[in-house]
């Protein structure tokens, strides 16, 4: 047993280094400390910032409040497995990484609410996507998604039944990667192709410091 006379998560703080991706080569500074951080964090344990929360500061946050969007909170330890390519051709061999993910009773309630009035679910991110959907299987009859925590090694490809999202916002993704697959599976494979063409015609910026796009189902 490791025994600390300090509290370990100041000892992270004061000696750690911000867990930048393996494509980003540069030595983080104190300009990463700053910016790879979003403003809806809350809690320690993720590896690696939900990047497309990165596009979000308080003032955008009082303008969709204004327009009246409300909004709503879920939490998702991001693991090291994000950055891992699917090395196998065949899907249902992948082993998926798993991350923990808690969905409160107060964003179950909103999201209900939303969808009983015919209003949209847009999920700001990848990894609130897979919390959202994961608090969606095995529901009880009756209710969209259930409260509570719980570890989740959801694998989204296409062909997948969305039951939560309807538009997510995200950044532009690895080739060959699970989240590829995923925003496929949302807004279709094809689709997808034509967005990242434009993408790289227009000379976009690509993953964690990237640009976003927003995508529907």
């Amino acid at each position: 047993h490791l025994r600390f006379e300090a509290d370990p998560l100041v000892l992270l703080e004061q000696h750690g280094h911000v867990p930048l991706p393996p494509y980003i080569t540069h030595a983080d500074d104190a300009d990463d400390v700053r910016r790879y951080q979003t403003v809806f964090a809350s809690q320690p344990g993720a590896v690696a910032a939900p990047t497309a929360a990165l596009h979000f500061d308080e003032a955008v946050l009082a303008r969709l409040a204004a327009k009246g969007i409300r909004t709503a909170e879920v939490t998702l330890h991001v693991g090291a497995g994000t950055f891992q390519p699917v090395r196998t051709d065949n899907l249902a061999e992948h082993k998926m990484h798993s991350e923990w993910f808690n969905v409160p009773e107060s964003t179950v309630a909103a999201i209900e609410a939303t969808k009983a009035a015919g209003g949209r679910v847009v999920s700001v991110g990848t990894t609130t996507l897979r919390a959202l959907e994961s608090a969606a299987l095995n529901t009880p009859e009756g209710h969209i998604l259930q409260a509570g925590s719980r570890d989740t090694a959801i694998f989204i490809t296409p062909g997948f039944q969305f039951k939560v999202v309807d538009v997510l916002v995200t950044n532009f993704h690895l080739p060959k990667s699970t989240l590829m697959m995923l925003v496929s599976a949302l807004a279709g494979y094809e689709h997808v192709k034509q967005i990242y063409r434009h993408a790289i015609a227009q000379r976009y910026r690509f993953f964690s410091y990237g640009d976003a796009m927003l995508i529907q189902r």
